[in-house]
């Protein structure tokens, strides 16, 4: 038997004993687990430093590197968004549905852990502990795929969170860290359909496509977020500022920052000089279509790539469009399926984009930022899905269940009298 499959067997039956854990008992385990990280915090940072080190060496910078630095303030959030997850309600045994049939048996729909979560990411060391801390409260075992990159401080916080769970006295199985990083193991990982029974992957849309094409278990992933904002020609334009400069320039390498800027040509002359004054003061590059030339001098010409791109970097791509139709079709055809915006003070227009998007999440008047499991209330959050499965937009403790039947009678049969 492979190692890695010893591994995940050892996981599943870690995740039986988490499954069968009072909620009390979770969430004393994941507060212990915020306690071990902070007593470990010089060893988490040293070890993070070494990360920084060797990405550095590699030529690694921007949004890679921005993902992967880790310091004393993140490493506080993090262990407090441990503590949130405790704090959160427990989804494992809510009942979702009850009915009585004609024939007097009494039904249920009762929330479930899924079982073994494997995580394949990349340089977000916080995602060890994210993932960790919902897939516990979840009753999960979650196997944890990092990258190299990452790989000193993903160790260091997994070596935190295991000696809280043997300290419980759980199997520290139930959280494996795979500290084998070759590719084939990663392929193993994925075929093991009779025991992992969700993948997850988060990254760069090279690493979600790999995993996507080459799993045999269920994977639930968004590629990449191309995210637009749309000014309509009613809106309240420093309020439409406002979600531009927030939306692109407050965090750009995540997957919920604004790609593309859309423009209503009523207001564009007016709009969009105000736009660019105001990216400017955030060093963010525009790339312009022939319309808004006019308005914005000295700027590159966007290609089709650019509406396509999701460039996590301080580049924002423009049109300007006639009307919300075209603001709609646009998004359509470049857009991911992540996060849309608009920016109107028309409900009606509101609406029409709200309905016409299959977006995850759709915002009216509100940052794309807020796309995000923790600001949408559902804790530290472990992906955004735009797979249409079970689970749609930002995940966090519900989308980590599923729901079961259980059925109870008094000795009713079906076809025998």
């Amino acid at each position: 038997m492979s190692g890695i499959k010893q591994l995940a067997l050892a996981c599943r039956d870690a995740a039986l004993q988490l499954g069968q854990l009072p909620t009390e008992a979770k969430n004393r385990l994941l507060s212990n687990m915020a306690d071990a990280l902070e007593a470990d915090a010089v060893a988490i940072i040293s070890a993070n430093a070494k990360d920084l080190e060797a990405a550095a060496g590699k030529g690694i910078s921007g949004a890679m590197l921005d993902r992967l630095r880790l310091d004393a303030k993140g490493l506080a959030g993090i262990a407090m968004a441990l503590r949130e997850v405790a704090a959160l309600p427990d989804p494992v045994g809510q009942v979702t549905r009850r009915d009585t049939r004609p024939n007097g048996i009494r039904i249920e729909r009762v929330r479930v852990p899924l079982g073994v979560i494997a995580m394949i990411y990349e340089a977000r060391p916080n995602v060890t502990a994210d993932a960790a801390a919902l897939c516990i409260k979840a009753g999960n075992g979650v196997i944890l795929r990092g990258g190299s990159e990452a790989i000193h401080s993903n160790t260091a916080i997994a070596a935190a969170l295991k000696r809280a769970l043997r300290e419980a006295g759980i199997a520290d199985a139930a959280l494996t860290l795979v500290e084998d990083l070759r590719r084939e193991t990663m392929l193993e990982l994925l075929q093991l359909t009779d025991i992992v029974d969700l993948a997850i992957p988060r990254g760069g849309e090279g690493l979600i496509r790999f995993v996507a094409e080459h799993a045999r278990v269920p994977v639930i992933k968004h590629y990449k977020g191309v995210c637009h904002l749309f000014v309509d020609a009613s809106a309240d334009q420093t309020l439409a500022l406002r979600l531009l400069v927030d939306g692109k320039a407050s965090r750009p390498s995540a997957c919920n920052s604004l790609e593309t800027l859309l423009v209503h040509a009523g207001i564009a002359a007016e709009f969009l000089p105000k736009a660019a004054q105001a990216l400017a003061g955030y060093n963010v590059t525009l790339r312009v279509d022939s319309r808004s030339s006019e308005w914005i001098a000295g700027e590159a010409i966007a290609t089709e790539a650019d509406y396509a791109a999701e460039f996590l970097d301080l580049i924002i791509a423009v049109r300007v469009v006639d009307n919300l139709e075209q603001a709609i079709a646009h998004i359509q055809q470049y857009g991911s399926d992540h996060t849309e915006v608009i920016a109107t003070g028309n409900a009606g227009n509101a609406e029409r984009f709200v309905q016409a998007l299959r977006s995850a999440v759709v915002m009216v008047n509100a940052s794309s930022r807020f796309s995000d499991g923790g600001e949408l209330g559902l804790g530290a959050e472990i992906g955004i899905s735009t797979t249409r499965l079970h689970a749609y937009g930002p995940m966090g403790l519900e989308a980590l269940t599923v729901e079961r039947f259980v059925v109870r009678g008094d000795g009713q049969t079906r076809n025998i009298p």
